[in-house]
């Protein structure tokens, strides 16, 4: 296995660079007036991070393909698991300035990709039976290494509670603390260590092992399981970062012009109603009024006559 289901931390900084020992400077060659003076030599080329877009780019090639198998493992669909994950990082480009300072980029687009993953209206679209043997179908055969038990494992995983699978994937899966974990999952602590220990106790019926060991080489025993079930399986080959960038600003600029448009049909009933709302009702002059009495106050008005 060459790749784990881990989330990789982002850089916490540059690598120290081993300075050689100083040299004397060259003493400078005086410049006449009449000679141009000389452009200074950049000294160093500009880095792909050190734009906007080269800074996204890097953080798409390091984490795309952990965040889907992460999502395909709470969705058990790589399409899925494609939509959710692209759908995080037009997010995060769309919000850049936010994502690019934020304490942890990847943990930023990882929640995004998590919580469009597990939406709710995900249950009323049709779910994509798996093939005999694992495998995703709509990616070709399933690989050699997938096996029935671990179909039958995935299927236990996809039968949790969305938030119990969320809890386990983040847990023991990525190794996030309990507190951690609480926080991403938008929960308290206790209600996350309920739903790390309901969502443990249902692996174990399918798994006896993991009620026979301690908590801690529990953890490493389904962490050992939830790498085996996407490391089985082919992952689907991700769009190039560009093609990322251009879809989020696509929809961007589409979600503008429908706000504008909205804003701008509002506007026009609010004149229109405010321009005829009032002589709309009011009768024009010249019309004769027609009004009704009942018969009861005719008679008493003919009596008052009498």
């Amino acid at each position: 296995m060459t790749e784990t289901v881990s989330l990789p931390a982002p850089g916490r900084g540059p690598a120290s660079v081993a300075v050689p020992d100083a040299k004397p400077e060259p003493t400078p060659k005086p410049v006449s007036a009449s000679e141009p003076t000389p452009e200074p030599t950049p000294t160093s080329e500009p880095t792909a991070a050190s734009t906007p877009a080269g800074a996204f780019d890097l953080l798409y090639e390091r984490h795309v393909t952990p965040l889907l198998r992460q999502t395909f493992l709470l969705t058990g669909d790589w399409r899925a698991a494609e939509r959710s994950v692209t759908h995080a990082f037009r997010r995060a480009w769309e919000r850049w300035p936010e994502v690019a300072v934020d304490r942890d980029p990847g943990g930023w687009v990882r929640a995004a990709a998590h919580d469009h993953a597990l939406a709710p209206w995900h249950r009323f679209l049709p779910r994509r039976r798996m093939p005999e043997g694992g495998g995703a179908p709509e990616h070709g055969p399933p690989s050699e290494g997938a096996r029935d038990d671990d179909r039958e494992l995935l299927e236990a995983l996809l039968s949790l509670p969305p938030s119990y699978r969320r809890t386990l994937l983040l847990h023991d899966g990525l190794g996030l603390g309990l507190p951690e974990t609480a926080a991403e999952s938008e929960a308290s602590t206790p209600a996350t260590a309920g739903r790390l220990m309901h969502a443990r106790e249902a692996l174990a019926e399918y798994v006896p092992e993991l009620s026979r060991v301690a908590p801690k080489p529990r953890r490493e025993m389904i962490r050992s399981l939830l790498e085996g079930l996407v490391a089985a399986r082919p992952v689907p080959e991700a769009p190039p970062a560009r093609t990322v960038r251009d879809g989020g600003e696509h929809l961007a600029r589409r979600r503008t012009g429908a706000a504008l448009g909205l804003t701008a049909l509002v506007a026009a009933a609010t004149v229109a109603a405010a321009v005829t709302g009032p002589e709309g009702h009011a009768p024009r002059e010249g019309t004769p009024t027609v009004s009704v009495h009942s018969p009861g106050r005719e008679a008493v008005d003919a009596g008052a006559d009498d």
